[in-house]
């Protein structure tokens, strides 16, 4: 059995378990904080059950604590995983929720899977070795960007940064007479996948958000979409943009994007 396929099985086993603890209806959290508790309940289990599992499987590889971090470490193998992405929608009853992991070889991902159980769909992709879905290979789809479902995420707020807010508006601005719906469907791995199998035809997103751009990323390029900053140059995870599409619409995207400051 190759760590890919055990990297897949490792993530089934934690969303099963993720599955189990999140209920029909919405978590009563009036604040923040009540919001979190609740969360870190469920989560906190989660992750002990990956970091356990994917250890196992690489113990040379450390783990990287800041799930929230802007930039990945350059030296070395790491997990860079997320147990439990979406934790909004998670809280929220919602199925659009996901289980990630991505192992990096000195600040580049080789390894990525992008599982979400209650939607059955788990993406793995390896550096060299193409991207599959629920184990078959995906391709992104040739359309028009006028014939294209494109997504985005807000930016970071834990990044706090003012310049990624205002350009995330303008963008959406400049996007929304181009393309046929624009749309956010929840965890960011999961729907730069999405470009990557063609179920989308782009996604785009402002502010530096390496860690949960780093999956999707690689299934994405390995499936053989698109993939660069906001401004088409190749992207990196301390870029401070970032877009994913098909070959045939990748040009334009970035063409309406070229409007924004």
């Amino acid at each position: 059995m190759t760590i890919r396929t055990e990297t897949v099985e490792a993530l089934h086993a934690v969303g099963r378990h993720l599955v189990a603890g999140q209920g029909p209806e919405p978590v009563s959290a009036a604040t923040v904080a009540e919001a979190m508790a609740a969360f870190g309940a469920v989560d906190g289990p989660a992750a002990g059950l990956l970091r356990e599992r994917l250890t196992g499987l690489r113990p040379t590889a450390r783990w990287w604590e800041d799930e929230l971090a802007d930039d990945v470490p350059v030296r070395g193998e790491w997990w860079v995983c997320d147990a439990t992405d979406g934790a909004v929608q998670y809280l929220s009853g919602l199925p659009h929720w996901a289980v990630t992991a991505t192992l990096l070889a000195d600040g580049e991902p080789v390894l990525s899977v992008v599982h979400g159980p209650l939607q059955g769909l788990t993406y793995d992709a390896v550096r060299g070795g193409g991207a599959r879905l629920n184990g078959r290979p995906v391709a992104p789809l040739p359309r028009t960007l006028a014939a294209s479902v494109a997504a985005t995420a807000q930016p970071p707020l834990v990044a706090g940064d003012p310049v990624a807010l205002r350009r995330a508006g303008e963008s959406l601005s400049a996007v929304l007479p181009r393309v046929l719906a624009v749309r956010n469907l929840g965890p960011t791995a999961l729907q730069v996948a999405h470009v990557g199998s063609g179920h989308l035809g782009a996604f785009w997103e402002y502010g530096r958000d390496a860690t949960n751009l780093l999956p999707g990323a690689l299934v994405a390029r390995e499936a053989g979409a698109v993939v660069t900053d906001a401004r088409g140059r190749p992207w990196t995870p301390g870029a401070d943009g970032f877009v994913a599409a098909a070959p045939s619409l990748h040009r334009d995207l970035l063409d309406a994007l070229s409007r924004v400051a």
